[in-house]
């Protein structure tokens, strides 16, 4: 039986989970006007992106190697800076996905139109990326309410639980950085801004 404590983080991470879903369809679709900004700008944010799931990838192994050796502290410091740069690169992304045109992978001459002529020259790469990127849209939305309660547990020292939500977790945070880098080499060669 779950206490009041269990309870409110519940509704907690529960709020919390739905108020960021919201805010990225909010913004991803435009509903809200976005200001002008410099194309360096939106340029920059692509590879800042990139970079922090990179970094978050890198931290995650790093974590899993600190306590698979009993280095409770390193592995706490870890999560704790890829939980950071995980938030980061979500304010980066929903800024750039409100800020910037959508790009579309395939589109050569960068009118916002998927001709004929480019799906044929692009083949079934576009079927790849869409697979991979589909799969890390879903677990990316998916993975916060774990990484939270993660987090909560771990924090707590209530290690079996953590134990239990980290199996889940780890391989969905970890997949959902490694896709977030390819997604971003493979659609980079079509950004027009």
């Amino acid at each position: 039986m779950m206490n009041v404590s269990d309870k409110f983080i519940f509704r907690f991470v529960a709020g919390i989970s739905i108020f960021v879903f919201l805010v990225v369809v909010l913004l991803n679709r435009k509903i809200l006007p976005a200001p002008a900004v410099s194309p360096a700008l939106l340029y920059f944010f692509p590879k800042l992106n990139a970079f922090l799931n990179g970094a978050c990838s890198v931290l995650l192994v790093l974590s899993l190697y600190f306590i698979k050796h009993g280095q409770v502290p390193w592995h706490k410091r870890l999560n704790i800076a890829a939980f950071c740069l995980s938030s980061l690169f979500l304010v980066s992304y929903i800024l750039f996905h409100w800020l910037g045109p959508e790009t579309i992978f395939g589109d050569f001459n960068s009118d916002g139109i998927l001709s004929p002529e480019e799906s044929t020259a692009i083949g079934r790469s576009r079927t790849i990326y869409l697979i991979i990127l589909i799969t890390h849209i879903i677990l990316a939305a998916g993975v916060l309410p774990l990484i939270l309660l993660s987090f909560y547990r771990g924090l707590q020292m209530q290690v079996e639980k953590h134990k239990k939500l980290v199996r889940w977790t780890f391989p969905i945070w970890f997949y959902v950085t490694v896709s977030g880098v390819i997604v971003y080499i493979l659609i980079s060669p079509y950004y027009n801004f």
